[in-house]
């Protein structure tokens, strides 16, 4: 029986989920007891969630036409899982959801999953102060401003370009939690000396400052306390931190660890079910992050990332370098490389556009599918991932398909200035 396939995920009429590989390279893990010894070590550490838990909810898909428009969407708040998602025959296409954009009111999504393991840290290290960058309507940078407020830091974020001339969706809640300075765009384009200089400023004669790398890098080598004097153990003057811009860290990798972990008790997913998840790729950090953890465990599982912001050689540099970040911060005999071959796959958006482009139609295609469901999602971000999903529902047979929701709502507030006539035309 031929699939029918919409004209909202193809313009030719063809898939558009092409596979490109990445060009790491493979890691023999000697044996499961190893590999599961070395995740448990990796996780055996204090984190900023209290629960690696999101709601899980099951989508269900049907059309009677070939057009996204007509596709009927619904929600299963309470699905069955573990074993008993196999019991029952599948009616309709479904995939189902993970709700990250839940975790918190507003640090949701794959923010709150990448600080997950740093947050504990600026405790022990009795951190004052925390320096980060990002874009104008920035998730990562108010997820910082968000979490650093709650602890009692001070964070300051320096923000790529002009400032609006309404403050409004992340732009908005940066500059009521923390200290926002906006850099001109050819001085944030050295992103690295850019936010040293200003820690240095911050920090002042009297203070320290350290990258978010070099603390972890400590850790795996010495105690807490006497890991670096000059910071840890300092008494007086400002201690600032500096995290780079979307947290594009290895450390931030130990939050899907956690996260994968979780999702593989039998109960949930399980470890032996394969599993196509699908994700929205910004910087790419949350999928290479599901890619190694799932490796890790051994587990049946192939990433499905949407490119949204880089070509496919940036992203997949970008893998290499946290692998290999990765591997250099959290040592262990069961890894000697990675091999991703079989477990990420880049794959386009079903409408390339230049990042930060909203087209026709979207906007409405977002209330649809939050009318119908009680799910938000974004033009910019999780549509893809919806979208992706949503072919992979309809023809995928012998896999789950899950959809990591990695938040992105409050950016709609943004997009609602930046499109007027988008959002206008919903009262139409």
């Amino acid at each position: 029986m031929k699939v029918q396939r919409s004209t909202f995920f193809a313009v030719t009429g063809k898939s558009n989920l092409r596979h490109f590989h990445s060009s790491s390279q493979r890691v023999p893990i000697s044996s499961e007891n190893e590999s599961r010894n070395f995740v448990s070590k990796l996780l055996d550490r204090k984190w900023g969630l209290l629960s690696p838990a999101s709601p899980i909810q099951q989508i269900s898909v049907s059309s009677s036409a070939k057009r996204i428009e007509k596709f009927s969407f619904s929600n299963n708040t309470r699905p069955h899982l573990g074993d008993e998602m196999l019991k029952r025959e599948k009616e309709e296409s479904s995939f189902y959801i993970l709700r990250d954009d839940l975790l918190h009111p507003l640090v949701n999504g794959n923010k709150a999953r990448k600080l997950d393991a740093l947050l504990p840290l600026l405790e022990d290290y009795k951190v004052t102060d925390l320096v980060t960058c990002g874009g104008c309507q920035s998730a990562h940078t108010a997820a910082v401003a968000v979490s650093c407020a709650e602890r009692g830091l001070r964070s300051h974020l320096l923000l790529r370009g002009e400032q609006p001339e309404v403050l409004t969706g992340y732009n908005l809640v940066c500059t009521m939690y923390g200290n926002v300075q906006y850099i001109p765009r050819s001085r944030y384009a050295n992103r690295e000396d850019m936010l040293r200089t200003y820690a240095d400023l911050v920090a002042g004669e009297d203070g320290s400052v350290l990258w978010a790398k070099d603390i972890v890098e400590g850790l795996e080598t010495m105690d807490v306390a006497t890991m670096d004097d000059s910071f840890s153990s300092k008494t007086s003057g400002r201690k600032v931190l500096i995290v780079n811009e979307g947290a594009g860290d290895a450390l931030a990798l130990l939050g899907m660890f956690r996260l994968v972990q979780y999702l593989s008790q039998d109960h949930i997913l399980g470890k032996k079910r394969p599993v196509k998840f699908v994700v929205d790729a910004g910087t790419g950090t949350t999928t290479v992050g599901l890619g190694v953890a799932a490796l890790s465990l051994g587990l049946p599982w192939e990433i499905n990332a949407v490119m949204l912001a880089d070509t496919l050689e940036n992203y997949k540099r970008h893998e290499d370098r946290l692998i290999a970040e990765f591997t250099r911060q959290f040592p262990a005999s069961v890894f000697c490389s990675l091999d991703m071959n079989h477990m990420i796959k880049w794959i386009h958006r079903q409408h390339p556009r230049k990042f930060g482009k909203v087209l026709e139609g979207e906007v409405e295609m977002c209330r649809k599918i939050a009318q119908e469901t009680g799910v938000l999602v974004d033009p910019m971000y999780t549509l893809a991932a919806w979208e992706t999903s949503t072919e992979l529902a309809q023809n995928e047979k012998s896999s789950i398909v899950v959809m990591l929701h990695t938040g992105g709502t409050l950016g709609m507030f943004g997009l609602a200035q930046r499109y007027k006539s988008c959002f206008t035309k919903l009262n139409d």
